[in-house]
């Protein structure tokens, strides 16, 4: 027989009391306070020990789960006929899962799938944004002359200059994160899903206006040496609808395509370049010291310099396509992308100022202003009709190949904003023969279409928004790199470049975009214009849920509605609705428990993505640590589960290593894409490239 002390005793009488009040044989618990006698006899009420308290919550948690009570929360409804509990998910759990032979089968056959997919070579890579950044020369040289007169070449040089300064930005960004979609998928990597899709509005405004610009320029300059049957937006119409048949025969043909119009475009222009220099060698300088001459009477060093500024702004213009590179990145053999940059760089700084430069040297300056197609001419004067047609023919076909590089770049962004929930599912079919995305080639080409008739077919002025919106785009790139050394600085990459090179990238945007815009004011009106309408667009399409949840409201504070034959049932559609589509699961890679870090990790998807199921995952090699699993019976389920009522939290055991094979079995297991699978930022020893996990970057 034991015998207890009085001290023992009385804590013994404690503990029996509040057991007792536990199961519920005094009425006071909800209450939170114990009933005690005083001296005199009376009952009074004191207020319960910590731990009785802790405890009391959580056995009142414990409870409403086994019983599948939603979870508790004191928070009233905004809704007057509505409770919270709508949204209650359920109770999270915690499960113990090794991966099936036909899980890691499909997981080897997707990273087969993904490394066939770097198909792209130095040339290939090379020849799809070359098209669009060399067909430039055809529109940019009289834009510029027009502005500079004879600093033409001076002008186009300095602008062509300026890319020293993005090459080593660009590299270090893609050697960190290469993945195809960029600068939306750095942003998305580096910073918040709001931020990333004021990027993604960007690219697609300079993917769309390059396709409208091209087109119509071709057929602009075709319709200067023959007369057409047609107007210039017929024509127009009709390069949109040829190479959306080429687009959809897939990327791979795609580059051979691309290809054999930079060859062709190679071969014209080297033609024409060793003609003109043949025919500068016999004339002389008297042309050149003519226009020389001419151009530069009467004015002040302050008006030169102010010609020459204003031609580095339009020559600008004779840079796009640079930024399109980034967007197919995954598409390319490892190590091609910095050659890819140089000869992008390269080619267009020879290319530009050279041809500007003979022009100058071999046509007279009216000729030069008054005239649109000056390659053409230059051709005539040097050559005879027999290259004037050449060249004819090569502007058409380039400038063609430039809506192909348009077409492709956003085909690839507009499948990738549907892997993170942006655009319906439907994005993501493909042609069963090709591969080919062709709900995004068309949908593409359909919001091409809009733009270039919403403007009534003007070329000028989706020209003047190109400008603007390629400033824009390439402004991206420093701003991304800085949030990428800030939020991301342990991610591992093969080259680094100075601060005061980011530095140079930005104030050369803000410089030549304000440069832009004091030629022609409309500029910045039209672009914020397609800017504002796309950015609404993809809020709404990102905020569905809330906008919902609007609508919903609306609906309560009308109690006459719910009595109409048709709106009576209004309010349980929008319920099924929202419940609908916070259905997709969301993955969290946790390697630790660390309160802080997956309370930081909810927080981004909370606020990122609409859901209501989160898995937490944690891959182990056999030997879970003791202490993580029971900090997570702990943590997640009394701390996580409780603060998140909206949002299921459960938690995973993976036997295997962590790997993309694994990773890719695990998203076909889970029925979750990869791109909805969130980790922290891998370190400078991780062995595996971020391309091939598939996965977002959220936390440092």
């Amino acid at each position: 027989m034991v015998t207890l002390h009085s001290s023992e005793n009385s804590s013994y009488r404690t503990n029996c009391e509040w057991h007792q009040r536990l199961n519920g044989r005094f009425t006071d618990l909800a209450d939170g306070y114990k009933v005690s006698r005083t001296n005199s006899g009376s009952l009074a009420a004191t207020p319960p020990l910590f731990n009785q308290s802790h405890f009391d919550i959580v056995l009142r948690r414990q409870r409403a789960r086994q019983e599948g009570k939603p979870k508790f929360t004191a928070v009233p409804s905004r809704f007057l006929n509505l409770t919270n509990d709508f949204e209650f998910a359920g109770w999270g759990s915690i499960s113990h899962l090794t991966l099936a032979p036909e899980d890691i089968c499909h997981g080897e056959v997707e990273m087969n799938s993904f490394r066939e997919q770097q198909v792209l070579g130095q040339f290939t890579a090379s020849a799809l944004a070359a098209n669009d950044i060399l067909g430039g020369v055809f529109y940019t040289l009289p834009s510029v002359v027009a502005v500079a007169g004879v600093y033409s070449p001076i002008s186009l040089f300095v602008a062509a200059l300026t890319l020293f300064l993005w090459r080593p930005v660009m590299e270090e960004m893609a050697s960190a994160l290469p993945i195809s979609g960029a600068p939306y998928t750095y942003l998305l990597n580096v910073s918040t899903k709001s931020v990333a899709l004021l990027g993604a509005a960007l690219l697609l405004l300079d993917f769309s206006a390059t396709a409208v610009v091209s087109a119509a320029t071709a057929t602009s300059y075709l319709a200067g040496e023959v007369l057409l049957p047609f107007p210039i937006y017929v024509g127009a119409v009709l390069v949109f609808v040829l190479f959306t048949v080429v687009s959809l025969w897939g990327l791979r043909e795609s580059a051979r395509v691309a290809t054999g119009v930079l060859a062709m475009h190679a071969v014209v222009m080297i033609m024409l370049a060793v003609a003109s220099v043949i025919a500068w060698g016999r004339g002389g300088m008297a042309q050149l010291s003519s226009n020389w001459s001419l151009g530069h009477v009467g004015l002040s060093p302050a008006a030169i310099a102010r010609q020459v500024f204003n031609g580095v702004c339009l020559g600008m213009l004779g840079l796009t396509g640079f930024e399109c590179a980034p967007s197919y990145t995954s598409k390319m053999k490892q190590n091609r992308y910095p050659k890819v940059l140089r000869n992008l760089h390269l080619s267009v700084l020879v290319l530009t100022s050279g041809m500007m430069l003979l022009v100058m040297a071999l046509l007279p300056l009216d000729v030069i202003q008054s005239g649109n197609n000056i390659l053409s001419l230059l051709a005539q004067k040097v050559a005879g009709r027999w290259l004037r047609i050449m060249v004819v023919v090569d502007a058409v076909v380039v400038l063609c190949a430039g809506v192909l590089t348009g077409i492709l770049s956003a085909c690839e962004l507009l499948v990738k904003l549907s892997c993170d929930l942006v655009l319906p599912g439907v994005f993501l079919a493909t042609v069963p023969a090709t591969g080919a995305p062709y709900v995004a080639i068309i949908s593409f080409i359909a919001f091409s279409a809009l733009i270039y008739a919403s403007t009534g077919a003007n070329l000028t002025v989706v020209s003047q928004m190109f400008t603007m919106v390629w400033l824009a785009v390439m402004a991206l790139f420093p701003i991304s790199l800085i949030l990428l050394r800030f939020s991301r600085p342990r991610l591992p990459r093969a080259s680094q470049c100075s601060l005061f090179v980011v530095a140079g990238a930005i104030s050369v945007t803000v410089t030549v975009a304000a440069g832009n815009v004091a030629i022609d004011p409309v500029i910045a009106g039209w672009f914020a214009l397609y800017l504002v309408i796309l950015l609404i667009l993809f809020f709404m399409s990102q905020n569905k849920v809330t906008i919902l949840r609007w609508v919903y409201w609306g609906y309560d504070q009308l109690p006459w509605l719910h009595g109409l034959q048709l709106t009576r049932g209004w309010g349980d559609s929008l319920i099924r609705r929202m419940r609908s589509l916070r259905r997709q699961e969301v993955c969290l890679l946790v390697k630790t428990d660390e309160i802080n870090s997956l309370f930081s990790m909810i927080l981004y998807v909370r606020h990122n993505e609409e859901t209501s199921h989160l898995k937490i995952v944690h891959f182990h090699s056999g030997d879970i640590p003791s202490e993580m699993e029971a900090n997570a019976k702990r943590n997640i389920f009394l701390v996580l589960d409780e603060a998140f009522p909206e949002i299921t939290v459960d938690l995973m055991f993976i036997e295997g290593q962590f790997d993309p094979k694994n990773l890719a079995s695990l998203a076909h297991h889970l029925k979750i894409p990869r791109s909805l699978m969130f980790m922290n930022s891998p370190g400078p020893n991780f062995q595996y490239p971020v391309a091939e996990l598939g996965t977002r970057i959220i936390l440092i």
